[in-house]
């Protein structure tokens, strides 16, 4: 098979400078190099293609003779040569730099980092808790009591996963590294040392209640205070309810995450709420005086106007949801109001309405409403 011009393997222009170069061949390295895709031949064939390609161009006095000759230019300048790449980089920074941590992710360590021993404080790890509440409570705030089970430091051994008497020792795989190294080709692959897992030591003796991770399951009963005016989706942090921290580190945090659960006749928007009240056809008309349930079960008087239209809004100030952190300040309370036509109606109310229908008139042949006034 013909060899593929260079600046074509790499996808940069004959005029990129090194920059895009290196960046070119980092992208195809990461892609293609063997130990991420253990043992695919076509992958393994791209990546030395890639470096082939890089070795050159990255070398000014390679890279201007293969522009001027080609691949004639190169050979016997230590380019072309696909089965020998030792002297491309100097530096394994040089090319993959801030890439490290990709690296790692791919290969089970970076290039010049130790793993965090677990000898060192480390914060425990933050939970959540999902609590669903009713309407009304999240409206007036209520406390409410949660069980959950969280890691705590371990009572049998103190938290140092070693029974006593005993202790931990440097691990004698990694001298207490961590890690372990192997060579591939011009890399230095790090992986987490089989022995410790990783930890830079083993413990002689581990304590028999945790298996000496230092930790215990325990089940929590706490008491949460849900703030008045809460929206669901919103969080409560409880400082220090989280994990234990490992080797005396600080606890992590609780999140309790509130959902709300929908009512039956009120709905929310921000701290309004809407509501839908029915009322008869000579209320509407004639106008009233109706009493409105509120949120709190106040008994609240509404004045329905003269010739009301169905569907009309009617505000009560005050009547909504307290602000969060600011309960004397609250929303408004909407009333939509539903004029209900009578399903069954006597002889008697059917002659009054026709009588009504005659001394009013009644359009045959009405026009529709433009929707603007809607």
């Amino acid at each position: 098979m013909a060899k593929r011009d260079y600046y074509e393997v790499l996808d940069v222009p004959k005029g990129a400078v090194k920059e895009e170069i290196k960046k070119a061949y980092r992208k195809l390295a990461i892609k293609y190099h063997p130990d991420k895709t253990q043992g695919d031949k076509s992958s393994e064939e791209k990546f030395k293609e890639a470096t082939e390609a890089y070795e050159v161009l990255s070398d000014e006095k390679k890279r201007q003779a293969y522009d001027q000759f080609g691949f004639a230019g190169v050979e016997g300048m230590g380019g072309g040569a696909a089965h020998d790449f030792s002297s491309v980089f100097k530096d394994f920074e040089d090319v993959f730099g801030d890439f490290g941590g990709i690296f790692d992710s791919f290969f089970g360590g970076g290039t010049s980092r130790k793993r965090a021993s677990r000898t060192s404080v480390s914060r425990g790890a933050d939970l959540r808790y999902n609590l669903d509440i009713s309407f009304k409570d999240a409206v007036f705030g209520t406390k409410v009591e949660i069980n959950y089970t969280r890691n705590v430091s371990c009572s049998h051994c103190g938290g140092s996963g070693t029974e006593s008497g005993s202790g931990r020792k440097i691990c004698p795989s990694c001298a207490g590294s961590g890690q372990v190294r192997r060579s591939s080709g011009f890399f230095s692959i790090a992986s987490p040392c089989p022995t410790c897992n990783g930890e830079g030591y083993v413990i002689e003796n581990p304590c028999k209640l945790c298996g000496g991770n230092g930790l215990a399951k325990k089940k929590q009963t706490i008491k949460v205070s849900i703030p008045a005016g809460i929206e669901s989706g919103k969080r409560i942090n409880i400082p220090g309810q989280g994990d234990a921290g490992a080797n005396g580190g600080p606890n992590g945090d609780l999140y309790v995450y509130i959902g709300v659960k929908p009512h039956r006749y009120f709905e929310r928007d921000g701290n309004d709420i809407y509501c839908v009240i029915p009322i008869s056809v000579t209320q509407a008309a004639l106008g009233s005086e109706i009493k409105v349930s509120t949120l709190d079960e106040k008994q609240v008087k509404v004045k329905i106007p003269m010739a009301t239209q169905n569907g009309k809004v009617l505000r009560l100030r005050s009547e909504g949801i307290p602000y969060l952190h600011n309960s004397s300040r609250r929303g408004d309370m909407y009333i939509k109001l539903i004029v209900v036509i009578p399903a069954k109606l006597s002889s008697r109310a059917k002659d009054l309405l026709r009588e009504l229908a005659e001394i009013q008139g009644e359009n045959g042949s009405p026009k529709p409403v433009p929707l603007s006034e809607l």
